[in-house]
């Protein structure tokens, strides 16, 4: 049994080998991010916790119909305001984000669902109004309800290295569509993906795995030279 003052002393040590680890999980593992906006509802609603898998996205391809988490590609947020509040409780805050025993408000990211990857053509759309991958319509049942695919109309080509990502709640989502006089035309650079979106931890009411597109993933992915 340990002596209270044994125990006490090693207390230090603990809490900073528990840090450290925090740090190494969130740097190279899972982050934890919560939801700031409705644009993938309802696969996500505003409030959700996620957990993002960062080390898949490292050594595996970027798939169609993974949710991802990405770092803003071109202003797409526009210049964020800056917290004056300086107080304690704002600084505790911020380093159990950091460690990430608190998860990230998610202010600098964003998070939408990939339809198209290197070598695709993305085109809105049929006469039935659905998406075209490659030639072939999809079905959407992540939608949300009420929503076209798209009421915008679009026909895109996606180079190696990019992605074309769309929210769920398409009436409400400022994403791939809406940045065609981007640096990348709308396209986000896999270099600026953190990671995939694979389950809600919180509430526990919305608790599981997020869904994948099943139609897009049975499209062949067609490589560019």
């Amino acid at each position: 049994m340990l002596k209270k003052g044994s125990f006490l002393r090693e207390l230090p040590v603990i809490i900073v080998a528990a840090l450290v680890v925090s740090i190494i999980v969130k740097t190279f593992l899972v982050h934890f991010f919560y939801i700031p906006s409705g644009s993938m509802e309802n696969t996500l609603q505003v409030g959700d916790r996620i957990a993002v898998n960062k080390l898949g996205a490292l050594f595996t391809d970027i798939k169609r119909g993974e949710v991802v988490v990405f770092g803003d590609p071109d202003n797409w947020l526009g210049n964020s305001a800056q917290s004056e509040d300086s107080g304690i409780g704002t600084v505790v805050k911020s380093g159990l984000i950091t460690v990430g025993v608190l998860p990230d408000p998610a202010k600098q990211y964003l998070i939408k669902r990939v339809i198209g990857v290197g070598g695709d053509n993305v085109a809105c759309c049929d006469k039935a109004g659905k998406l075209q991958v490659n030639g072939v319509s999809i079905t959407e049942p992540y939608i949300f309800a009420g929503d076209k695919p798209s009421d915008m109309q679009f026909n895109v080509e996606i180079p190696n290295g990019f992605i074309w990502v769309m929210g769920d709640h398409r009436g409400a989502s400022a994403d791939s569509r809406f940045h065609p006089d981007s640096a990348n035309n709308g396209m986000v650079p896999l270099s600026k993906v953190v990671g995939r979106a694979m389950f809600v931890v919180w509430p526990l009411a919305d608790a599981g795995l997020i869904p994948k597109g099943d139609d897009l993933k049975k499209i062949p992915v067609k490589k560019l030279p």
